[in-house]
């Protein structure tokens, strides 16, 4: 046996996760192929983290929570999950390196935007269009933009990037945002947003860089282009659930299902964080995710140690 906890993924999730589980004097792995912190990283600011009264951006935050992770000790592989077998009383985890055997998994893999997929959005990506206005914001100044998507995360970033742009046109396919009402009353009285309702993207056009959109009004019928400099696209998430396809219990868009105490359906292994089927994917909820998971786990082990002799 490697590791008693081996947490994947090394976002807010698993460094609570981390925290919890190192703290606790069990020896901790925490597996990450891209950048500690997870998407929070691109949000430039978060004003509802408790115990913070400044405003932090999401890169500063994580960073912390991995600084204090560290104090004690758990290591941390920037190694790629390409296969884990959970069925057994040991969980092998298979990287493009090598293999480990661990006592109880904790998945905090996350989400990843989800694409139009209509033409020109691949071609144009990183070049117009883009899933991340905190990243790619400050490059469209005094330019006009436009923000597909109508929940919460669309109409913050159409606020973040008024404080560049000339113009967004925030393009929604009802005819009423899907915001909590306190965004929703924030983007409303903002003269930069410009609203375009029961509408849906049918094609991002341009050469080398984006210079329109095709529209297509579901109401009227009718098709319209829209000249724009960049477009920002949130029309929901994608779970990162493939490494553990037909192993675990699963919502209808693929989420893990768990318990009240991040427990799956395959005892010592836990999910925590936007993996996770929820109602609200946030670092508040994504930490306490991490932290119950680490906590069970932990039990787990103490109440199976026989089985790993």
């Amino acid at each position: 046996m490697n590791y008693d906890i081996a947490i994947i993924g090394a976002g807010s999730a698993g460094l609570s996760a981390a925290i919890y589980a190192a703290r606790g004097g069990l020896n901790t792995v925490v597996f990450e192929n891209g950048l500690v912190g997870g998407q929070i990283t691109q949000t430039m600011e978060i004003e509802n983290y408790p115990g913070f009264e400044e405003v932090l951006d999401g890169f500063t935050l994580t960073d912390r929570m991995k600084k204090q992770a560290d104090r004690f000790g758990p290591e941390f592989k920037t190694e790629e999950v390409k296969n884990v077998t959970l069925d057994g009383a040991c969980k092998v985890i298979e990287t493009n390196k090598t293999t480990y055997r661990t006592k109880a998994l904790i998945i905090a893999t996350g989400a990843n935007p989800r694409k139009l997929g209509v033409p020109g959005e691949m071609k144009l990506t990183g070049r117009g269009v883009s899933y991340c206005a905190t990243c790619d914001g400050a490059l469209y100044r005094g330019k006009t933009v436009a923000v597909i998507g109508g929940g919460d995360s669309a109409v913050e970033e159409a606020m973040f990037l008024t404080r560049f742009v000339k113009k967004v046109y925030l393009i929604h396919r009802r005819d009423e945002l899907r915001a909590v009402k306190i965004v929703r009353d924030r983007v409303f009285k903002n003269e930069k947003v410009e609203f375009i309702w029961d509408t849906v993207p049918q094609e991002v056009n341009g050469e080398n860089g984006v210079e329109s959109l095709t529209l297509f009004n579901k109401k009227t019928k009718e098709t319209s282009k829209l000249d724009v400099d960049g477009v920002f696209i949130y029309v929901g998430i994608i779970p990162n659930n493939k490494i553990f396809e037909n192993q675990l219990n699963y919502d209808d868009q693929g989420f893990i299902l768990t318990d009240e105490n991040m427990h799956t359906k395959l005892h010592g292994v836990y999910a925590a964080g936007d993996i996770v089927h929820k109602t609200l994917r946030q670092v508040v909820t994504a930490v306490s995710d991490g932290a119950i998971a680490a906590f069970s786990a932990e039990k787990w082990i103490q109440e199976n140690e026989h089985k790993f002799e």
